[in-house]
């Protein structure tokens, strides 16, 4: 397991989910993902699943789904409270997710950009059965969903890498999960790809989650510099590709992006702020 852990208990099955870091900076095969993962503080394990490796755990808490109830009206013999009706499941963006920009830039001459997808739980198997066909023709795959009724339940989330007008967008981070967690502190999970294809971008965009409160992120890279990410809407002037953004649809904490200069790659980051 990666050094810089902390040290908790550990179940078996949080050690199998954690066995991710033993391909810590390895990549498989021609994948465009160098499996980089770094965590600060953790209350438990978290997973993300890494296109091309295992995966890391990531999630947190929302609570349950409620029925809220209205006031019956003015007279005493009216105090039984109306439920509202559950909301559909366009409404829920159990078909379309909810889509978020986080980092765009330039290399080689390309753009390469990163957006976080969050699909809605599907209440039952013919919603999840939609989902399912929905997701495969965006061209993603949901973390440890052999088949749709594995979605039930479930929130799904996407990170994906674009670069150029002819590459697909790619996923990157991804998982699938009953509730998020609500990342505190100095909480955070972070990993390192590519900005287009080539290894010599190989570990220069690192994308990572952090506690809502965070204010500011360090990535520390090999060369021994470093690029912050500090709270960010929209994309100014002076973007350098290192931010921390509100993800439309995820609860629990925020997302962060850096991007290494020209030469060097991913060592580490932390909550500085």
């Amino acid at each position: 397991m990666s050094a810089d852990r902390e040290n908790h208990e550990m179940t078996p099955s949080d050690i199998a989910l954690l066995l991710a870091d033993t391909a810590d900076r390895v990549e498989i095969g021609t994948a465009p993902v160098q499996a980089v993962l770094r965590g600060g503080r953790r209350r438990r394990a978290r997973r993300w699943a890494v296109t091309a490796a295992t995966a890391l755990v990531l999630a947190g808490t929302t609570g349950a789904l409620a029925v809220t109830g209205l006031p019956g009206g003015g007279r005493a013999d009216r105090g039984s409270d109306v439920a509202k009706p559950p909301a559909s499941a366009a409404a829920r963006h159990v078909y379309a997710p909810q889509r978020t920009e986080i980092a765009r830039g330039t290399y080689r001459g390309e753009e390469w950009r990163v957006g976080v997808d969050v699909w809605g739980a599907p209440h039952n198997e013919r919603e999840a059965d939609r989902q399912f066909a929905a997701m495969a023709a965006l061209g993603v795959t949901p973390a440890d969903a052999r088949k749709p009724a594995d979605l039930v339940g479930k929130i799904s989330y996407f990170a994906m890498r674009g670069w150029g007008d002819s590459e697909r967008p790619q996923q990157v981070v991804f998982n699938s999960v009953e509730r998020f967690e609500r990342f505190r502190g100095t909480d955070m999970v972070a990993g390192a790809s590519r900005l287009g294809t080539g290894g010599e971008s190989s570990g220069r965009l690192v994308i990572g989650t952090v506690a809502k409160t965070a204010r500011q992120v360090t990535c520390h890279w090999k060369d021994g510099t470093t690029a912050v990410a500090e709270p960010a809407e929209g994309f100014s002037a002076h973007y350098t590709g290192s931010a921390i953004r509100t993800v439309a649809g995820f609860q629990g904490a925020n997302w962060f992006t850096c991007v290494a200069p020209e030469g060097t790659s991913y060592a580490s980051a932390e909550v500085t702020r």
